[in-house]
């Protein structure tokens, strides 16, 4: 049941030759990876004017020149991993840029935000698109966080299929938002220019003096924009997901989704200004530009339903990088092995599944609420662009390769706003953003002491042609026993097949049955000593530690092994199995963790 319900919900399993069938090409990759950084478009320009509107409408002009600065810090961020893919085409972006170029911990740093970030993608963009279908159908809203949940499920089933099946599906609602924005904001414009609008009252001329406009207040709102880059590095983590050549491929991408996040934030912003648009507790800056440009019309509600559909699909991004950014780590050691093994489907499945349930967790620790995570989100993206772009330059002054001089200024202006950005949202935002200064130490100390791990599992499993191995001359075997059965037959022979030395053990909880299980055993005559153990507390494991360490002491003294030997039955159906086999999965798991007996299994089979 489950292996048919496994084929129909992900397909059937792929070969590792098919490897290279499942790279992308540019036009689905595009659609992919850069859902995250489109989708931002439906409220970047939305986060500057909330922040300029604590001073008036009057004030709403100077968001065409914050809008220019974003513009310009996008422009330092595609350049700079640009040269980030080039550099480093194996993937990893900020975190391997980090690491090679300014140390472990900086590296460990840049990983574990964007790590936290890639979940934090996830939850806020199923969010917001959830409260855009509770906004149109407000009977919903009572079950939002089961809707995001399942919004989550589906999105993680459909990259648990593979990259290019869910590339080919992703990419018709990514194209059909940007063809929608840009037929909004070419008819917008048309409408501005040729006097369609009525000019806006409220609305000042470009370069007003405003009362109460402050530096402070200007930076806030730049910050606040700034979070229309979002999502702009994932490209640089998953350059192994591009067809070849890989790098050029992601490269071209990369500058693809510049240009595009460029004019939609461009243009939305313009209009947003040319429309005298405030914004609206109960109603989007985009969506008050499109009533005003088709009134509420067919095409209205076409750009309402892509802008929700959008901001879902953006967490996928999140599914696109998170596990290639998960494989990096632990190839490094810094993160479990199990992140570097394909699934069925030859994607990272371990890292997709591990992103869904943290995704899902947080949507119902915070029920699906976003205002609180959207800071920390923009914290996750600013520290790792802060880090990468300082790592570039560090990379040029120490390597000075052929044209380093022309790379330098683009990564040290990137440093710089990142930089900036990243202070300003600690300033201005502490409040909200304080659990990145709890949870970044928490992760780094994961982080080290996995690798610690690792390191002393691998120190340990090294061949040393120095050491003498330890000689074991033979077995002792213990077959633990609840009665005299077939089962007890069949293992006490199997147990006098690999060792002389065999000792049935039953721990007595009744001393009146403990009169026939004698009985029965000299009726079974099997040539093997029965020791009863008697439990006052009844204790099955208590009592059987004691006499294993008995046995162990003696049998280390003539190089012999211990092992214990324990009877599992097997169900005919499978459900059965929990109706048996109790004691032996706590016998099993309590022994486990002693460190020189061997335990081993041996099933018996049911017919019926």
């Amino acid at each position: 049941m489950y292996s048919l319900m496994k084929r129909i919900l992900i397909g059937k399993p792929l070969k590792s030759q098919a490897a290279g069938e499942q790279k992308l090409s540019k036009i689905k990759a595009l659609a992919l990876l850069s859902s995250d950084a489109l989708s931002s478009v439906a409220y970047g320009t939305e986060q500057i004017l909330i922040v300029l509107s604590v001073v008036s409408a009057a004030a709403f002009w100077y968001s065409l020149p914050i809008a220019g600065c974003v513009l310009i810090l996008l422009m330092a961020l595609i350049l700079s991993y640009r040269q980030i893919i080039y550099a480093y085409p194996e993937g990893g972006g900020a975190y391997v840029v980090s690491s090679r170029n300014l140390g472990e911990k900086p590296g460990l740093v840049a990983g574990g935000s964007l790590l936290v970030d890639y979940i934090l993608t996830v939850a806020v963009s199923i969010s917001a698109g959830t409260d855009a279908i509770t906004s149109a159908f407000p009977a919903l809203y009572p079950y939002h966080v089961l809707i995001s949940i399942v919004l989550v499920i589906l999105i993680m089933v459909l990259n648990l299929r593979g990259l290019t099946e869910s590339a080919s599906i992703l990419a018709y609602p990514v194209y059909l938002f940007v063809i929608s924005l840009l037929i909004l904001i070419g008819v917008g414009g048309f409408k501005l220019l040729t006097g369609g609008v009525p000019p806006a009252p409220e609305h000042t001329a470009i370069g007003t003096h405003v009362p109460g406009i402050t530096l402070f207040l200007l930076l806030k709102a730049f910050s606040s924009g700034c979070s229309a880059l979002t999502g702009v590095e994932a490209i640089s983590n998953t350059i192994p997901s591009f067809k070849k050549p890989a790098a050029q491929n992601a490269a071209r991408t990369l500058l693809m989704m510049g240009g595009l996040l460029a004019v939609l934030f461009v243009g939305v912003t313009l209009l947003a200004f040319g429309f005298g648009i405030s914004p609206k507790p109960e109603e989007t800056v985009v969506s008050q530009i499109a009533s005003d440009t088709f009134g509420r019309t067919f095409f209205y509600y076409v750009i309402q339903a892509v802008t929700a559909l959008i901001l879902i699909l953006a967490a996928n991004t999140g599914f696109s990088a998170f596990p290639l950014l998960a494989v990096n780590l632990a190839k490094d050691k810094y993160m479990p092995r199990m992140f570097t093994v394909r699934g069925d489907r030859l994607g990272y499945s371990n890292g997709i599944i591990f992103l869904g349930v943290a995704s899902m967790l947080l949507i119902w620790l915070f029920d699906g609420k976003t205002e609180h995570l959207i800071p920390l989100y923009a914290v996750g993206v600013f520290i790792p662009f802060t880090l990468s772009q300082t790592g570039m330059c560090v990379k040029w002054i120490r390597e000075k390769p052929q044209g380093w001089k022309a790379k330098m200024p683009i990564n040290i202006v990137g440093a710089l706003i990142s930089f900036t950005v990243l202070m300003i949202l600690i300033l201005t935002k502490f409040h909200l953003v304080w659990p990145v200064f709890v949870f970044m130490p928490i992760v780094l100390l994961i982080f080290h002491s996995i690798k610690k791990h690792y390191l002393s599992v691998g120190e340990q499993l090294r061949l040393m042609n120095e050491t003498e191995p330890v000689e074991i001359k033979g077995n002792v075997v213990i077959v633990p026993i609840a009665g005299v059965t077939r089962v007890v037959e069949q293992s006490v022979q199997y147990a006098k097949s690999l060792s002389e030395q065999v000792i049935a053990v039953h721990v007595s909880f009744d001393k009146e049955k403990d009169k026939k299980i004698e009985a029965d055993w000299e009726k079974l005559n099997s040539g093997v000593r029965l020791v009863i153990l008697h439990s006052s507390y009844r204790s099955l494991i208590h009592p059987l530690d004691k006499f294993l360490e008995t046995v162990e002491a003696k049998a280390n003294a003539h190089q012999y092994k211990v092992m214990v030997l324990v009877p599992q039955f097997i169900p005919k159906k499978r459900w059965h199995t929990i109706l048996h086999n109790q004691s032996a999965f706590l016998l099993r798991f309590r022994l486990l963790w002693k460190r020189d007996i061997v335990v081993a299994t041996l099933p018996y089979h049911f017919k019926k």
